[in-house]
């Protein structure tokens, strides 16, 4: 049985009967969710000194604002279809906005950093819905032959927030101060929730009222929680030599195990793994997960190499970034209108090797590049972004039952973002470890017999330097190559990776017009 609610789903047939004017209203109402949930993940990446020293803390400590959200929204985030079935999709998106909304005041207003941690972690809770049910929405408003537009519309948000992200915060920080990268959100988390409540309650039905699976919630809050903390904290922590991380990988390792076990015998499980049984689902899910792991080497790796090594400040090496987004929108909006016409592996592999292409052309950077020599690869990057993530969506959500589809959308949405967070770890650790093994292998080769020593040490002494500082700069030069080799490596494993998820593309077996035929 289902009775009328303020705040639940619309049906299929009252959802079509949005249309025109008032339908661009409610598209841009939910991509302004997405975008501010996106750049909150992001934006206070560069916000950590302005915040440590507001608040008379350490950097180290201060980076507990950025693992506290992220941790509560790895937890929250596949918990979304199960607390969707049981409040109704619409009624909890709503929910997640305005409360969204009211904790970045709260996180704005903090006097000290345990009242801000708090108020991030709550924030982060009430992040996780709001992706992946802003998708299920927009898929569910839409008329079938504009679910393509849909889904692309949805991942322009989730594709150019956080390339924009770093940006934003250095402006907001330089020009205002920290507070303002949480109290931009209210105007717009405001405007989305009333839009979306006053325009999603007609014709509306409640949740189910399915059984509580408090095993596997527990397990799920406690594996993905220990694993989320371990990534957020291993690099610093120095990995496996450290007794918390492993600790934390062995209550992960333990808790997760358990719950896919759970899960596979639970009548109603908080995690609906049958979806896994659709080899496309699964091939999908695997190929957009590891795919944006790679997007993550550029998104981690080249700022770190534009500040770390060219002498770029924040605010120039987000400038650096952001052209990616520039085709990344136009074709964002060339594909969601013309994807139908086409199979999604086409698209995707055109995408993947676009990607791999210009990964191949950034392993040969060098440390005398100009703006315009390091920004013009990036801009050409932005068209392969949007043709493999839309329709790898798309994809992935092709063959899902209309009643599993926001469970799919949550559980897809956690992977790809747990991967992004597995790559964001692992990319700068690798980057260390290949810069001091380079490092090594220069430094033997820095000898007085070495006529490319000779020369450089020549041009120092021209310049004035000679005695013990020309070891320290022999020192740092050695150092500035051994990082620019690091880099140039980091990009042609991504490009290796690209190219390979190209060919696993045509192992999944999407819909024609994948997303006309979401909900079926």
């Amino acid at each position: 049985m289902s009775t009328a609610s303020p705040f639940a789903l619309p049906d299929a047939h009252a959802a079509r009967e949005i249309s025109g004017a008032r339908l661009a209203l409610l598209t841009f109402a939910l991509s302004l969710a997405t975008f501010i949930e996106v750049l909150d993940s992001t934006v206070t990446n560069v916000a950590v000194p302005a915040i440590s020293g507001s608040l008379g803390v350490a950097n180290s400590q201060g980076t507990w604002v950025i693992s506290s959200y992220s941790v509560a929204a790895a937890i929250a985030v596949p918990l979304t279809g199960w607390l969707a079935r049981r409040l109704g999709e619409t009624r909890l998106f709503v929910g997640a906005v305005l409360l969204f909304t009211l904790t970045s005041l709260m996180c704005a207003l903090a006097a000290d950093l345990h009242v801000l941690v708090a108020c991030r972690a709550l924030q982060g809770l009430c992040s996780g819905p709001m992706v992946p049910l802003s998708q299920t929405i927009l898929l569910r408003t839409f008329p079938p032959a504009k679910r393509t537009l849909a889904l692309a519309l949805w991942g322009m948000t989730v594709l150019l927030a956080p390339i924009f992200g770093p940006v934003v915060g250095g402006y907001l920080i330089d020009t205002l101060s920290w507070e303002w990268i949480f109290l931009i959100n209210l105007p717009i988390g405001l405007f989305s929730f009333v839009v979306c409540a006053t325009m999603l309650r007609q014709d509306a039905r409640r949740g189910e009222h399915v059984p509580v699976d408090l095993i596997g919630i527990a397990l799920l809050v406690v594996g993905v929680g220990a694993l989320q903390a371990m990534l957020d904290l291993g690099h610093d922590a120095g990995w496996f030599d450290s007794t918390l991380i492993v600790t934390l990988a062995i209550v992960a390792a333990l808790a997760l195990v358990s719950l896919l076990l759970w899960e596979a015998g639970e009548a109603q499980p908080v995690l609906d793994l049958s979806l896994f049984r659709d080899r496309t689902f699964s091939f999908c899910v695997l190929i957009i997960s590891l795919g944006m792991a790679s997007f993550s080497v550029v998104g981690v790796v080249f700022p770190l190499w534009l500040q770390a090594v060219m002498g770029y400040d924040a605010f120039h090496a987000g400038l650096a970034t952001a052209p990616l987004g520039i085709l990344a929108l136009v074709f964002s909006i060339l594909v969601g209108l013309y994807a139908y016409r086409f199979d999604a592996r086409v698209l995707a592999t055109f995408g993947f090797l676009v990607f791999a292409s210009v990964l191949w052309w950034d392993t040969h950077f060098t440390l005398t590049m100009t703006f315009t020599q390091i920004v013009t690869p990036g801009l050409i990057q932005g068209i392969g972004l949007p043709c493999f993530f839309i329709p790898l969506t798309a994809a992935t959500l092709s063959r899902v039952p209309d009643h599993q589809l926001a469970a799919a959308s949550s559980l897809s949405n956690f992977l790809r973002t747990l991967a992004a967070a597995f790559g964001t770890a692992m990319s700068v650790t690798l980057w260390d470890h290949r810069a001091t093994f380079h490092y090594a292998t220069l430094a033997q080769s820095v000898t007085r017999e070495s006529s490319g020593t000779q020369h450089v040490v020549a041009t120092l002494h021209a310049a004035g330097v000679s005695g013990a500082r020309e070891a320290g700069a022999l020192q740092q030069i050695t150092m500035q190559q051994a990082y620019m080799m690091a880099t140039s490596d980091m990009f042609f494993m991504a490009c290796v990776t690209c190219v390979v998820l190209a060919a696993l593309m045509w192992l999944t077996r999407p819909r024609r017009g994948a997303a006309m035929t979401l909900g079926h």
